[in-house]
C-alpha cells in the first residue's frame, strides 16, 4: 500500500509540475482560467518559448516512463493517477509532433483566436479594478509589441517554408486588423471593455493603446500584406500546404485523441446525415409539408415569432432556456455545478467571424461565472428555431455542466481540473452534442420548431465530418463546403462563417460527432449489460465524474465505474 501511495504522489507531483509549466509558458491561458500569475506579460511564441515547451513535454514523458517502471505496471497505480498518466502522454506526444511539423507557423494566421484577438479577450477576463491590477495590465500592453513581433516572424517563417494560411483565412485576419485599426484608440475593444479603477485612469489606458497596441497591430498587418497575402493558399485544404497530408492526420489526433482515417470519418458523416434527414421528414410531415424538409425549415424560420426583434430579446430567450434546463437537471444528474452561467453577446469587432455561440469556463476560484456567448451579428438570421439546441449544447446541460463540474471537482489535481482539455476536445464537444439529444429526452424543447432546430444542429455536426475531411483530405472547394452546409440546413451566413472556421481550424469540426457517437455507444452498452439496474443519473455522473478524458481512456475505464466491466 505504501508503494502505491508513493507512486500516486509521484504522478500528482508530475502533473503539478507539468501544469505549472504550462501556466508559465502561457500566461494568457492562466488569465483566461482565472489564475493571478503572469498578469504583466504575454506568451513567447519565439524560439526560446518553443524550446522551453519542448523541454517540458520531453521531461514529462521521461518522468512518466520512470514512474511506470517504478510501479512495475500501470495497473498497480490508483485509478485517477493511471488516468493522469494517460492524459499527460497523449498531450505531450501530440504537442511534440505538432512542434516537429511547425504547425505554429500556420496557426499564427487565424481569424478565430489568432494573436490579434488576444488583448480584447484579456480585457474582458483580466481583473483591473485596483490601481495595482491596472498597472499589471498596462505592463501587459507594453509587452504586446514583443508578442506581435514574434508572431509576425512566425508568419514570415511560414512564408519562407511554404506553410501559409489559406487565402480566405488571411483575408479575414487582414479585415479584422483593418477594422481594429480603423477605430480611434478610445473606442478600441480594449478601451471599451476594460474595467478601470477610476475614470481618471482612462487617459493612461488610451495612451498605452496608442503607444503599444496600434503600432504592433499595424506591423502585424503589414507582415500579412504583400508577399504573404499573395502566397496564401488558393486551395483551402491542408493537402495544399507543405507536408499537409501528415499535418492533417496529426490534427485529427490532436482534436479527437484518436487515430482515425479521414475516409472513414467522411463515410460516417454521410451515413449520419441520411439518418437525421429521415427524422426531419417526420416533423415535416406532422407540419403538413410531406417529405419537403426545406419547405418546413423555410416556414419555421420565416415565422415572425422565430425572428428576434432585438439583441436584448435574443439574449433573454437564451437566459430562459438555461433556467429551464437547470430546473430539469436534478432528474438526470446527481451532481450539479456550483458556478453560475452568464449570457453575453459576442463582441462587435469579431462577431462577423465568430460561430453562432460558444462558451468560456468559470474562473478557477469561482470568482467569475461560466460565460455563454451568443452571436447577435445579422440579427434577422439568428432564428429561434436553432437557439434552444445551442443553449443546451454550450451551456446547460452541455459545456457548462461538463467544464464547471470538472473545475469544481474536490479530488482531482489542478491539471486534471483545468488542463486536461489539452488532450483533445472530442470528449468536451461530444458531450455538448450529446446534450442536445439529452435535452430532447428531458423535454426541454417547447415545440416542433425547436426540435427541428435540434435536428438541424445534429445534421450540421454530421456535415462537419463530411466537410472538414472533404476540404482537408479530398480537395473540396470552399463553395462546395458552403453548399453542403446549406443542404444540411445552415443559413447562408452561418454556412460561410462555419466553412471558413473549418478551413482555419483543421479537424476541430470532427470532435463533435466523434465524441457524441462514443458517449452514445458507451451508454447503449451499459444499458444492455445492466438491464433494469441501469441508472441514467449514475451514467451521467460517471461520464462527467473524472474530468476531460481521451476517448480511449473513457471507453476503457467507464464500464468499471458502472460495475459493467467484463
Amino acid at each position: 500500500m505504501g508503494e502505491v501511495s508513493i507512486a500516486a504522489d509521484a504522478v500528482n507531483a508530475l502533473a503539478d509540475r507539468f501544469w505549472n509549466g504550462i501556466l508559465d509558458l502561457s500566461p494568457i491561458t492562466a488569465t483566461l482560467l482565472g489564475y493571478e500569475q503572469g498578469l504583466d506579460r504575454l506568451d513567447d511564441p519565439g524560439p526560446a518559448g518553443r524550446e522551453k515547451a519542448r523541454s517540458l513535454y520531453r521531461d514529462t514523458l521521461a518522468s512518466a516512463d520512470a514512474i511506470e517502471a517504478a510501479a512495475a505496471e500501470p495497473s498497480g497505480l490508483p485509478l485517477e493517477e493511471r488516468i493522469t498518466l494517460d492524459i499527460l502522454r497523449v498531450i505531450c506526444e501530440v504537442e511534440l509532433e505538432q512542434q516537429g511539423q511547425r504547425f505554429d507557423r500556420l496557426k499564427v494566421v487565424d481569424q478565430m483566436d489568432g494573436p490579434q484577438t488576444i488583448l480584447p479577450l484579456l480585457a474582458a477576463f483580466q481583473k483591473t479594478d485596483t490601481p495595482e491590477k491596472f498597472d499589471l495590465f498596462l505592463a501587459r500592453l507594453a509587452d504586446y509589441p514583443r508578442f506581435m513581433a514574434a508572431n509576425a516572424e512566425l508568419a514570415r517563417e511560414g512564408l519562407a517554408g511554404g506553410l501559409t494560411a489559406a487565402r480566405i483565412v488571411t483575408e479575414r485576419v487582414i479585415s479584422q486588423l483593418e477594422r481594429l485599426l480603423a477605430l480611434p484608440d478610445e473606442q478600441s475593444p480594449v478601451a471599451t471593455t476594460l474595467t478601470l479603477p477610476t475614470e481618471a485612469d482612462r487617459e493612461r489606458l488610451v495612451a498605452a493603446i496608442g503607444k503599444y497596441v496600434r503600432p504592433a497591430d499595424r506591423a502585424f498587418l503589414e507582415a500579412l500584406l504583400g508577399k504573404y497575402r499573395e502566397a496564401s493558399r488558393e486551395d483551402p485544404g491542408l493537402w495544399s500546404a507543405a507536408n499537409g497530408e501528415q499535418i492533417y492526420r496529426t490534427q485529427i489526433r490532436a482534436w479527437t485523441s484518436l487515430d482515425i482515417d479521414a475516409g472513414e470519418l467522411h463515410r460516417i458523416g454521410l451515413g449520419e446525415l441520411a439518418a437525421i434527414e429521415e427524422e426531419r421528414r417526420t416533423i415535416a410531415r406532422d407540419l403538413g409539408f410531406g417529405d419537403d424538409t426545406k419547405a418546413a425549415r423555410a416556414a419555421l424560420r420565416s415565422n415572425p415569432a422565430a425572428i428576434p426583434e432585438s439583441i436584448d430579446e435574443l439574449l433573454d430567450r437564451a437566459r430562459g432556456q438555461i433556467e429551464r434546463a437547470l430546473a430539469a437537471a436534478p432528474a438526470y444528474f446527481g451532481r450539479l455545478p456550483k458556478a453560475a452561467c452568464e449570457v453575453r453577446p459576442v463582441e462587435p469587432y469579431k462577431e462577423q467571424d465568430a460561430p453562432a455561440a460558444y462558451y468560456y469556463p468559470p474562473a478557477v476560484d469561482n470568482s467569475r461565472p461560466g460565460v455563454y456567448y451568443v452571436n447577435t451579428y445579422d440579427l434577422p438570421s439568428r432564428s429561434y428555431v436553432g437557439l434552444a439546441s445551442m443553449s443546451f449544447h454550450e451551456a446547460v446541460p452541455g459545456h457548462h455542466f461538463q467544464i464547471a463540474l470538472q473545475s469544481e471537482h474536490p479530488s482531482l489535481n489542478a491539471f486534471r481540473r483545468m488542463g486536461s482539455r489539452m488532450a483533445g476536445m472530442a470528449y468536451v464537444e461530444g458531450w455538448g452534442l450529446y446534450s442536445e439529444r439529452l435535452a430532447d429526452e428531458m423535454g426541454l424543447f417547447l415545440n416542433q420548431a425547436e426540435r427541428f432546430g435540434m435536428l438541424d444542429g445534429q445534421a450540421h455536426r454530421a456535415a462537419r465530418l463530411v466537410v472538414d475531411t472533404g476540404i482537408h483530405a479530398f480537395r473540396w472547394t470552399r463553395d462546395r463546403s458552403i453548399a453542403q452546409l446549406l443542404e444540411a440546413g445552415q443559413s447562408e451566413t452561418d454556412a460561410i462563417i462555419e466553412t471558413d472556421r473549418y478551413i482555419c481550424l483543421p479537424a476541430q469540426a470532427l470532435t463533435y460527432k466523434v465524441g457524441q457517437r462514443e458517449i452514445e455507444r458507451l451508454r447503449r452498452e451499459a444499458a444492455e449489460r445492466l438491464g433494469p439496474a441501469f441508472d441514467l443519473r449514475a451514467f451521467h455522473d460517471a461520464v462527467l465524474g473524472h474530468g476531460t478524458l481521451p476517448l480511449a481512456t473513457l471507453a476503457k475505464e467507464l464500464p468499471g465505474w458502472l460495475g459493467t466491466a467484463g
